[in-house]
Protein backbone atom coordinates (compact mmCIF):
# COMPACT_ATOMS: atom_id res chain seq x y z
CA UNK A 1 0.00 0.00 0.00
CA UNK A 2 2.88 2.58 1.00
CA UNK A 3 4.83 1.62 -2.19
CA UNK A 4 1.63 2.61 -4.27
CA UNK A 5 1.36 5.45 -2.57
CA UNK A 6 4.82 6.53 -3.19
CA UNK A 7 4.38 5.92 -7.04
CA UNK A 8 0.94 8.11 -6.83
CA UNK A 9 3.08 10.92 -5.51
CA UNK A 10 5.77 10.45 -7.58
CA UNK A 11 3.42 10.27 -10.60
CA UNK A 12 1.62 13.68 -9.90
CA UNK A 13 4.88 15.88 -8.70
CA UNK A 14 5.94 14.40 -12.91
CA UNK A 15 2.77 15.32 -14.13
CA UNK A 16 3.08 18.87 -12.42
CA UNK A 17 7.00 19.40 -13.22
CA UNK A 18 5.60 18.75 -17.04
CA UNK A 19 2.85 21.47 -16.68
CA UNK A 20 4.72 24.43 -14.71
CA UNK A 21 6.87 26.90 -16.30
CA UNK A 22 9.52 24.90 -16.97
CA UNK A 23 13.13 25.42 -15.59
CA UNK A 24 11.86 28.37 -13.46
CA UNK A 25 13.76 26.72 -10.51
CA UNK A 26 17.02 26.54 -12.14
CA UNK A 27 17.39 29.08 -14.28
CA UNK A 28 20.26 31.11 -13.89
CA UNK A 29 19.08 33.95 -15.60
CA UNK A 30 15.58 34.97 -16.61
CA UNK A 31 16.16 34.31 -20.59
CA UNK A 32 16.71 30.61 -18.96
CA UNK A 33 12.93 30.57 -18.06
CA UNK A 34 10.59 28.23 -20.05
CA UNK A 35 13.60 26.79 -21.97
CA UNK A 36 13.54 23.06 -21.98
CA UNK A 37 16.92 20.77 -22.04
CA UNK A 38 17.47 18.41 -24.37
CA UNK A 39 16.59 15.45 -21.61
CA UNK A 40 12.75 17.61 -21.03
CA UNK A 41 12.04 17.61 -24.61
CA UNK A 42 12.96 14.22 -25.59
CA UNK A 43 11.03 12.62 -22.56
CA UNK A 44 7.96 15.19 -23.40
CA UNK A 45 4.80 14.06 -25.04
CA UNK A 46 2.71 16.89 -24.34
CA UNK A 47 -0.05 16.43 -26.95
CA UNK A 48 -3.65 17.10 -27.02
CA UNK A 49 -5.53 13.77 -26.09
CA UNK A 50 -7.04 12.59 -29.19
CA UNK A 51 -10.73 11.77 -29.79
CA UNK A 52 -11.55 7.93 -29.83
CA UNK A 53 -13.21 7.07 -33.57
CA UNK A 54 -16.77 6.96 -32.95
CA UNK A 55 -19.21 5.39 -35.79
CA UNK A 56 -22.21 6.62 -36.63
CA UNK A 57 -23.69 3.24 -35.86
CA UNK A 58 -23.09 3.99 -32.30
CA UNK A 59 -24.55 7.29 -31.21
CA UNK A 60 -28.14 6.71 -30.44
CA UNK A 61 -29.04 9.86 -29.88
CA UNK A 62 -27.72 13.40 -30.56
CA UNK A 63 -28.55 16.92 -29.97
CA UNK A 64 -26.72 20.04 -32.04
CA UNK A 65 -26.52 23.38 -28.84
CA UNK A 66 -25.49 26.98 -30.00
CA UNK A 67 -23.67 28.65 -26.55
CA UNK A 68 -23.17 31.81 -25.20
CA UNK A 69 -19.74 31.96 -23.04
CA UNK A 70 -20.57 35.00 -21.11
CA UNK A 71 -16.99 36.39 -19.95
CA UNK A 72 -18.09 38.83 -17.13
CA UNK A 73 -19.04 35.52 -15.21
CA UNK A 74 -16.24 34.86 -12.84
CA UNK A 75 -16.19 30.97 -13.69
CA UNK A 76 -15.09 32.62 -17.45
CA UNK A 77 -12.27 34.40 -16.23
CA UNK A 78 -9.59 32.19 -17.55
CA UNK A 79 -10.51 32.78 -21.30
CA UNK A 80 -10.60 36.50 -21.29
CA UNK A 81 -7.38 37.47 -18.64
CA UNK A 82 -4.85 38.50 -19.08
CA UNK A 83 -6.25 41.34 -21.10
CA UNK A 84 -3.25 43.32 -20.73
CA UNK A 85 0.19 41.74 -21.62
CA UNK A 86 2.70 44.38 -21.19
CA UNK A 87 3.92 43.55 -17.80
CA UNK A 88 3.42 39.82 -18.16
CA UNK A 89 5.21 37.01 -19.22
CA UNK A 90 5.06 35.83 -22.82
CA UNK A 91 3.58 32.34 -21.03
CA UNK A 92 0.47 34.02 -20.38
CA UNK A 93 -2.27 35.26 -22.84
CA UNK A 94 -6.12 35.17 -23.17
CA UNK A 95 -7.85 32.91 -25.32
CA UNK A 96 -8.74 35.65 -28.08
CA UNK A 97 -4.45 36.70 -28.55
CA UNK A 98 -4.24 32.92 -28.53
CA UNK A 99 -6.74 32.48 -31.52
CA UNK A 100 -5.84 35.77 -33.45
CA UNK A 101 -2.15 35.52 -33.05
CA UNK A 102 -2.57 32.11 -34.38
CA UNK A 103 -4.47 33.49 -37.45
CA UNK A 104 -2.32 36.07 -38.36
CA UNK A 105 1.16 33.22 -38.52
CA UNK A 106 -0.87 30.89 -40.20
CA UNK A 107 -1.20 28.14 -37.73
CA UNK A 108 -4.62 28.44 -37.66
CA UNK A 109 -5.10 27.97 -41.25
CA UNK A 110 -8.97 28.43 -41.75
CA UNK A 111 -11.35 30.50 -40.29
CA UNK A 112 -14.96 31.11 -41.28
CA UNK A 113 -18.21 33.09 -41.74
CA UNK A 114 -20.70 31.35 -39.40
CA UNK A 115 -20.67 28.16 -37.66
CA UNK A 116 -22.23 26.10 -40.30
CA UNK A 117 -18.52 26.49 -41.59
CA UNK A 118 -19.37 26.86 -45.26
CA UNK A 119 -17.59 29.75 -45.88
CA UNK A 120 -14.06 30.17 -45.58
CA UNK A 121 -13.08 34.00 -44.51
CA UNK A 122 -9.09 35.74 -45.00
CA UNK A 123 -7.39 38.38 -42.03
CA UNK A 124 -8.46 40.89 -44.86
CA UNK A 125 -12.05 40.20 -44.80
CA UNK A 126 -12.76 40.46 -41.13
CA UNK A 127 -10.68 43.65 -40.40
CA UNK A 128 -13.45 45.71 -41.07
CA UNK A 129 -15.23 43.91 -37.85
CA UNK A 130 -12.09 44.34 -35.94
CA UNK A 131 -10.41 47.76 -37.10
CA UNK A 132 -11.87 51.31 -37.64
CA UNK A 133 -9.88 54.24 -39.08
CA UNK A 134 -11.53 57.05 -38.88
CA UNK A 135 -10.56 61.37 -39.94
CA UNK A 136 -10.79 63.60 -37.41
CA UNK A 137 -12.74 67.10 -37.86
CA UNK A 138 -9.77 68.88 -38.51
CA UNK A 139 -7.61 66.16 -40.78
CA UNK A 140 -10.99 66.99 -43.12
CA UNK A 141 -10.81 70.42 -43.15
CA UNK A 142 -7.19 69.62 -43.79
CA UNK A 143 -7.77 67.89 -46.71
CA UNK A 144 -10.34 69.84 -48.07
CA UNK A 145 -7.76 73.01 -47.89
CA UNK A 146 -5.66 70.49 -50.29
CA UNK A 147 -2.93 69.42 -47.57
CA UNK A 148 -1.55 66.54 -46.99
CA UNK A 149 -3.29 64.76 -44.39
CA UNK A 150 -1.45 64.15 -41.20
CA UNK A 151 -0.87 60.97 -39.47
CA UNK A 152 -2.47 62.57 -36.04
CA UNK A 153 -5.81 63.40 -37.50
CA UNK A 154 -6.48 59.74 -38.03
CA UNK A 155 -8.19 57.90 -35.14
CA UNK A 156 -7.71 54.03 -35.29
CA UNK A 157 -9.47 51.91 -32.72
CA UNK A 158 -8.23 48.05 -33.15
CA UNK A 159 -10.43 44.84 -31.40
CA UNK A 160 -8.27 43.60 -28.80
CA UNK A 161 -8.95 41.10 -26.02
CA UNK A 162 -10.43 43.94 -23.18
CA UNK A 163 -13.09 44.08 -25.99
CA UNK A 164 -14.30 40.75 -25.96
CA UNK A 165 -17.68 40.13 -24.52
CA UNK A 166 -18.60 36.59 -25.23
CA UNK A 167 -17.55 33.44 -26.89
CA UNK A 168 -20.47 31.71 -28.72
CA UNK A 169 -19.49 28.07 -28.91
CA UNK A 170 -21.06 24.92 -31.03
CA UNK A 171 -20.88 21.44 -29.87
CA UNK A 172 -23.03 18.16 -30.53
CA UNK A 173 -24.01 16.60 -27.39
CA UNK A 174 -24.69 12.64 -28.11
CA UNK A 175 -25.36 9.39 -26.39
CA UNK A 176 -22.41 6.63 -27.45
CA UNK A 177 -24.11 3.37 -27.06
CA UNK A 178 -21.41 1.73 -27.00
CA UNK A 179 -19.93 3.27 -23.87
CA UNK A 180 -23.68 3.77 -22.44
CA UNK A 181 -23.05 7.60 -22.18
CA UNK A 182 -24.01 10.93 -22.58
CA UNK A 183 -21.10 13.05 -24.19
CA UNK A 184 -20.37 16.62 -25.58
CA UNK A 185 -18.17 17.16 -28.89
CA UNK A 186 -16.95 20.86 -28.82
CA UNK A 187 -17.16 21.35 -32.80
CA UNK A 188 -16.88 25.32 -33.34
CA UNK A 189 -16.00 28.67 -31.21
CA UNK A 190 -16.32 32.12 -32.11
CA UNK A 191 -14.79 35.46 -30.28
CA UNK A 192 -17.58 37.86 -29.97
CA UNK A 193 -16.93 41.72 -29.86
CA UNK A 194 -18.85 45.28 -30.30
CA UNK A 195 -19.30 46.45 -33.52
CA UNK A 196 -16.07 48.35 -34.36
CA UNK A 197 -18.03 51.14 -35.84
CA UNK A 198 -19.65 51.61 -33.26
CA UNK A 199 -18.05 50.38 -30.36
CA UNK A 200 -18.40 53.88 -28.22
CA UNK A 201 -21.85 53.82 -28.14
CA UNK A 202 -24.30 52.94 -24.89
CA UNK A 203 -25.26 49.79 -26.47
CA UNK A 204 -23.32 48.47 -29.70
CA UNK A 205 -24.79 45.64 -31.38
CA UNK A 206 -22.36 42.54 -30.98
CA UNK A 207 -20.31 40.94 -34.13
CA UNK A 208 -19.17 37.32 -34.30
CA UNK A 209 -15.43 38.19 -35.73
CA UNK A 210 -15.21 34.94 -36.96
CA UNK A 211 -15.64 31.12 -36.21
CA UNK A 212 -13.05 28.50 -35.80
CA UNK A 213 -13.14 24.73 -36.17
CA UNK A 214 -12.56 23.58 -33.13
CA UNK A 215 -10.40 20.49 -33.95
CA UNK A 216 -8.44 22.41 -36.12
CA UNK A 217 -7.21 24.61 -33.26
CA UNK A 218 -6.65 21.87 -30.90
CA UNK A 219 -2.85 21.71 -30.98
CA UNK A 220 -2.67 25.39 -30.74
CA UNK A 221 -4.76 25.73 -27.95
CA UNK A 222 -3.09 22.58 -26.31
CA UNK A 223 0.49 24.64 -26.30
CA UNK A 224 -2.01 28.18 -24.91
CA UNK A 225 -2.08 27.64 -21.16
CA UNK A 226 -4.52 29.48 -19.06
CA UNK A 227 -4.36 30.25 -15.23
CA UNK A 228 -5.41 27.70 -12.80
CA UNK A 229 -7.03 29.17 -9.81
CA UNK A 230 -6.84 26.18 -7.77
CA UNK A 231 -2.98 25.38 -8.44
CA UNK A 232 -0.55 27.46 -10.04
CA UNK A 233 1.99 24.63 -10.81
CA UNK A 234 -0.87 22.93 -13.10
CA UNK A 235 -1.84 25.46 -15.43
CA UNK A 236 -4.96 24.39 -17.68
CA UNK A 237 -4.67 24.48 -21.57
CA UNK A 238 -7.31 26.08 -23.53
CA UNK A 239 -8.11 22.66 -25.16
CA UNK A 240 -8.44 20.92 -21.49
CA UNK A 241 -10.63 24.09 -20.04
CA UNK A 242 -12.50 23.60 -23.40
CA UNK A 243 -12.95 19.94 -23.73
CA UNK A 244 -13.81 19.44 -19.67
CA UNK A 245 -16.59 22.24 -20.34
CA UNK A 246 -15.00 24.16 -17.21
CA UNK A 247 -17.09 27.16 -18.13
CA UNK A 248 -21.03 28.11 -18.06
CA UNK A 249 -22.62 28.68 -20.77
CA UNK A 250 -26.01 29.31 -21.60
CA UNK A 251 -27.84 27.94 -24.58
CA UNK A 252 -29.27 30.10 -27.58
CA UNK A 253 -30.11 28.31 -30.14
CA UNK A 254 -30.41 24.15 -30.81
CA UNK A 255 -31.24 22.20 -34.52
CA UNK A 256 -34.61 22.10 -34.60
CA UNK A 257 -37.30 22.03 -37.54
CA UNK A 258 -37.71 25.74 -37.70
CA UNK A 259 -34.46 25.75 -39.04
CA UNK A 260 -32.48 25.94 -36.63
CA UNK A 261 -34.02 28.99 -34.74
CA UNK A 262 -32.34 30.72 -32.12
CA UNK A 263 -34.41 31.03 -28.68
CA UNK A 264 -34.85 34.79 -29.37
CA UNK A 265 -36.41 34.66 -32.06
CA UNK A 266 -39.77 33.06 -30.20
CA UNK A 267 -39.06 34.15 -26.77
CA UNK A 268 -38.06 38.32 -27.55
CA UNK A 269 -37.23 40.81 -25.30
CA UNK A 270 -37.85 38.83 -22.35
CA UNK A 271 -34.28 37.88 -20.71
CA UNK A 272 -35.36 35.59 -17.83
CA UNK A 273 -37.51 33.87 -20.63
CA UNK A 274 -35.08 32.87 -22.60
CA UNK A 275 -32.63 31.56 -19.16
CA UNK A 276 -35.57 29.37 -18.42
CA UNK A 277 -35.74 27.95 -21.89
CA UNK A 278 -31.86 27.20 -22.44
CA UNK A 279 -32.61 24.99 -18.72
CA UNK A 280 -34.97 23.69 -20.40
CA UNK A 281 -33.12 22.48 -23.66
CA UNK A 282 -30.20 21.40 -20.85
CA UNK A 283 -32.33 18.88 -19.13
CA UNK A 284 -34.37 17.65 -21.99
CA UNK A 285 -30.85 16.41 -23.05
CA UNK A 286 -29.66 15.33 -19.77
CA UNK A 287 -32.84 13.56 -19.16
CA UNK A 288 -32.50 11.22 -21.96
CA UNK A 289 -29.28 9.71 -20.62
CA UNK A 290 -31.19 9.24 -17.76
CA UNK A 291 -34.20 7.82 -18.98
CA UNK A 292 -31.91 5.43 -20.55
CA UNK A 293 -31.42 4.18 -17.31
CA UNK A 294 -35.20 4.12 -16.26
CA UNK A 295 -37.21 0.67 -15.94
Amino acid sequence: MNKRFILTVIGVLTISVGFSQANILNAKSPQEIGVKTDAQIALDNDKPLEYGYVDDRDILYSRMTWEKVVLDERVNFPLYYPIDTNNIGPNRRSLFDVLISNVKSGNIENIYDDSYFNTKRTLKDIEASMVMVDTTELGIEQINAGEALSAEYINRRDITAADIVEYRIKGMWYFDKRLSELKFRLLGIAPVAPDVNFIDTDTPDLVELFWVFFPDAREVLHEAKTFNNENSAIPLSFDHLLNARRFNGYVYQEENVQGDRKISEYISDNALMQLLESDRVKDKIRNFEMDMWSY
